[in-house]
């Protein structure tokens, strides 16, 4: 919670020193220049509309027709964390562009012991009468306190999961309405989860400029008394049926209940009846199965009724599939995807932008990435230290690519112990950040549990505050029982989860037996979780002119593509020897890594389209079963 007023033990306990940041600021810090002497910025950023960005419905799974956008040009101020609200403002800021960024129009740095200032004001349309206003935000970075006409409605933490306010009571029977919205963020220098944001970024070419405030789509919504406020979702292929559970804002009397039905395209396929909170069973009979090569979706239109009436109603997709483990011949855990053994190869994704930073100037651009990972041949993405808007898995979910997600690592970067093997007298990390952490990991799993692209949950990376493993790791699993965990890519390894994971570069490779103890492999896959990071410099498409680096630098474009067939080439022995996935880095340049398939700005595919997906297509082709 945020503290505007009250300077309290909690003020105190985020007493840290401020470290001194370089930020990308247009102009003047970071001299992010090309060697043209131009600003490096992606080919959608001269189509963003700093009145409109981004407007699009920002949740595809639980859609509502009537919403009001409100990104666009805000309000802003800085100010010391302990001051309260300002009587004035400094200038404008595109919402939702984080402040550092060039496309917020601000770029201001921000220090953890500095506070963001939003303000924007509103008109509720007419027909909204009688109904709740619920006020949405897709992501801020980090503490959140919103007050609507001077009156406070809510506070959250957390910079990667969405969440919502009432602010029905909060408004004015009519004319303007004004939002004023506190953000902190300290970045690095918290306890919080903050992925590869560093006030310093500097240090090492592998952390990137902070990401602060505001940096997902903000909007408004109608919504009865008895509306509807969450839907889960879980396909069952094995037994052809999709279980869906819906929550409610109030419980349902007897003459009040909700309709789900599904279709393919404009066929219905069926319909149930149940109330709030009830696991209902739609059949689904002979189902056409999603995966990358066919990403069927079948609609799902969601009605809540009172005595006739439909009060709410929101619209829906889901996609029917299945991800699962099985050993081959040799005894080696493959994975499956439909009951089918299916390697998965795909990129190491950090989506990151060199004008909006965490933030994509448009859809379009947003979707972009995904289209060319798969022209390139991959059929997976790790979204790693970093949850996307809810559009990203969208269009994951419609173009068909499977997704394992990452857990934004925080407090700290470093693991508190470095066990041999596996260490089950493993240390608890500071208690207020392990309980932000379950909150938060929590949150985003809930949050993007209905998408069927993602197949794999990622709670620890390289030991970068990993902590408690086994514990982590088991209410992973149990939360949620459909998906597959990948405990500790490249961490610490302990005997539970179900894939052992090595980082190799530039690799590739595979987990070797003689570094661990036998444990750590009973049951699980094999799987490389990060190799490659060829790295490849193409001028007039940097962010800096110098210091930048890949885990192997590469002279020319030819270059790249021998070498990269060269570690290709050695692929399908360790496929044979019980490898089940493997992750290249990575999918763009980042700042000052070069090391990306295509150039920070999305100019450049750094190799050729069709060379490329004939090298990771043959991949797929190998028989896993009779290895």
């Amino acid at each position: 919670m945020l503290l505007l007023k009250n300077k309290t033990d909690t003020v105190q306990k985020h007493n840290h020193s401020i470290t001194i940041i370089f930020l990308f600021i247009i102009g003047t810090l970071y001299a992010q220049k090309s060697v043209t002497g131009g600003e490096l910025k992606s080919k959608w950023s001269d189509k963003v509309n700093f009145e409109h960005p981004l407007s699009e419905y920002p949740r595809p799974q639980m859609k509502r027709v009537e919403w009001q956008n409100l990104n666009g040009q805000w309000d802003y101020k800085i100010q010391d964390w302990l001051d309260e609200s300002p009587v004035s403002y400094e200038g404008k800021i595109t919402v939702p562009f984080p402040i550092e960024s060039p496309l917020s129009k601000a770029g201001k740095k921000v220090t953890s012991k500095q506070r963001i200032w939003y303000r924007r004001h509103f008109e509720i349309p007419s027909t909204w009468e009688n109904k709740r206003v619920v006020l949405n935000f897709g992501a801020v970075d980090w503490e959140t306190e919103v007050f609507v006409n001077g009156q406070k409605v809510g506070n959250h933490q957390g910079g990667y999961d969405p969440f919502s306010f009432d602010i029905t009571t909060a408004l004015h029977e009519s004319g303007k309405q004004e939002i004023i919205v506190a953000v902190w963020d300290p970045s690095d220098d918290g306890f919080q989860s903050v992925g590869k944001q560093k006030l310093d970024p500097n240090r090492l070419f592998y952390f990137y400029t902070p990401a602060s405030g505001i940096w997902q789509t903000v909007w408004l919504e109608p919504v009865s008394d008895y509306g509807i406020e969450s839907i889960r979702i879980t396909p069952d292929i094995d037994n052809e049926q999709l279980s869906i559970e819906v929550q409610g804002h109030k419980h349902l009397s007897g003459e009040d209940y909700l309709t789900i039905t599904a279709f393919d395209g404009k066929q219905k396929v069926v319909s149930v009846k149940g109330s709030f909170g009830e696991t209902l069973t739609l059949p689904i009979k002979k189902p056409k199965l999603w995966s990358p090569d066919t990403p069927f979706l079948y609609d799902l239109k969601i009605f809540l009724t009172r005595g006739g009436k439909t009060i709410d109603k929101v619209d829906s997709y889901f996609g029917m599939r299945k991800i699962s483990m099985e050993e081959d011949q040799n005894g080696c855990q493959r994975l499956l995807l439909n009951n089918k053994m299916l390697f998965q190869y795909g990129t190491l994704d950090q989506g990151m932008w060199p004008d909006g930073i965490y933030t994509a100037p448009t859809d379009e651009a947003l979707k972009y990435d995904i289209e060319i990972t798969k022209r390139l041949g991959f059929n997976t993405i790790r979204k790693h230290l970093k949850v996307e808007p809810a559009r990203w898995y969208y269009h994951c979910d419609k173009l068909g690519i499977m997704v394992w997600q990452d857990m934004p690592n925080g407090n700290g970067y470093g693991p508190w112990k470095k066990p041999s093997g596996y260490d089950e007298r493993e240390g608890e990390r500071n208690p207020q950040s392990a309980r932000q952490f379950y909150k938060e990991w929590k949150t985003i799993m809930e949050a993007n549990h209905n998408n069927p692209s993602i197949v794999v949950w990622v709670p620890f990376n390289e030991g970068w505050g990993q902590f408690n493993t086994a514990r982590t790791i088991n209410w992973t699993i149990k939360k949620d029982p459909s998906r597959l965990v990948n405990g500790f890519s490249g961490g610490n390894p302990f005997p539970v989860g179900h894939m052992i994971d090595t980082h190799i570069y530039p690799g590739p490779g595979i987990p070797q037996r003689a570094n661990h103890a036998p444990r750590v492999f009973e049951n699980k896959a094999m799987v490389l979780g990060e190799f490659g990071g060829l790295g490849l410099s193409i001028d007039e498409h940097l962010w800096k002119e110098d210091g930048n680096r890949g885990y192997k630098k590469i002279a020319n474009q030819q270059s790249l593509l021998d070498n990269y067939k060269a570690l290709m080439d050695k692929m399908p022995e360790l496929i044979k020897k019980g490898l089940a996935a493997a992750i290249y880095t990575q999918t763009t340049d980042i700042e000052t890594e070069v090391n990306g398939l295509m150039t920070y700005d999305r100019a450049v595919i750094k190799m050729d389209v069709k060379k490329m997906n004939k090298i990771n297509t043959k991949l797929y082709k190998i028989n896993l079963k009779n290895q």
